[in-house]
């Protein structure tokens, strides 16, 4: 019988095979394993106080309890106190007496009957020499056709005769020479009739010399009145007279 060699070249390739197969069963075991296997991951949180600057690290997994403590509120004192008057302190005496209120009435009120009462007036203090308001004025001063009338018309009567004698009199020509802007300007005067009827005390405001100068023309020009009458004495009346025109 014949021995037959074997050639080691297929001997090789047959060992070949069989490593590479165990080669891929333990890259798959390797595999495998890696990925059943689980890593337990922690999770630390920081939490850093500025106060001090430290840093402590808090697990999640233990559980932090914070306890409020309940407010105390404390309970206020209930002082009960009886009623007092102070009824007299003496200069460097400190002592205060005390007076207990006693709520029954010694003595019925007495009960004053208001219809009885009368209003004693005082008399108003007059002075001839003081000028009276017109608008206070019992009789107004008579403007020359105004004669013959009541208290209350002649009042009326002076106020119309006034403003007419002003419109008639004033130079409207004077507020274009002046170049005014539009709209409307007044001037403000005032003067006071004496117990003859004559104007003294003349005083103007106006926003330009020239319309002050022509308000003092106007009031020159104004008639003597019949004086006005406070109390049945003659008296002297201070009157207010605005001057007010329109420049479209």
């Amino acid at each position: 019988m014949k021995n037959v060699k074997k050639l080691p070249s297929k001997q090789l390739e047959k060992f070949s095979n069989i490593f590479m197969q165990l080669g891929l069963v333990l890259v798959l075991f390797v595999v495998y394993v890696a990925l059943e296997y689980k890593t337990e991951q922690k999770t630390i949180v920081s939490c850093v106080f500025l106060d001090k600057g430290s840093v402590v690290n808090i697990e999640p997994d233990a559980d932090v309890i914070f306890k409020r403590e309940p407010k105390v509120i404390p309970k206020a004192e209930i002082v009960k106190i009886a009623p007092l008057l102070i009824d007299e302190v003496v200069k460097g005496d400190n002592t205060i007496k005390e007076i207990i209120f006693d709520d029954t009435p010694d003595e019925l009120p007495t009960i004053i009957d208001i219809k009885a009462l009368v209003v004693v007036k005082e008399p108003e203090k007059f002075n001839p020499e003081d000028a009276v308001p017109f608008v206070n004025l019992q009789n107004a001063p008579v403007f020359k056709g105004c004669e013959n009338l009541s208290k209350e018309d002649n009042k009326v009567c002076f106020d119309k005769k006034m403003k007419q004698f002003v419109q008639r009199n004033f130079d409207i020509s004077l507020a274009n020479e002046l170049g005014l802007h539009s709209g409307n300007h007044r001037i403000q005067t005032q003067f006071i009739i004496n117990q003859k009827g004559s104007i003294i005390d003349v005083e103007i405001r106006a926003p330009h010399k020239k319309l002050k100068n022509e308000a003092q023309r106007i009031i020159n020009k104004l008639p003597k009145f019949k004086p006005g009458k406070q109390n049945s004495r003659t008296v002297k009346v201070r009157y207010l007279l605005p001057i007010t025109f329109k420049i479209e």
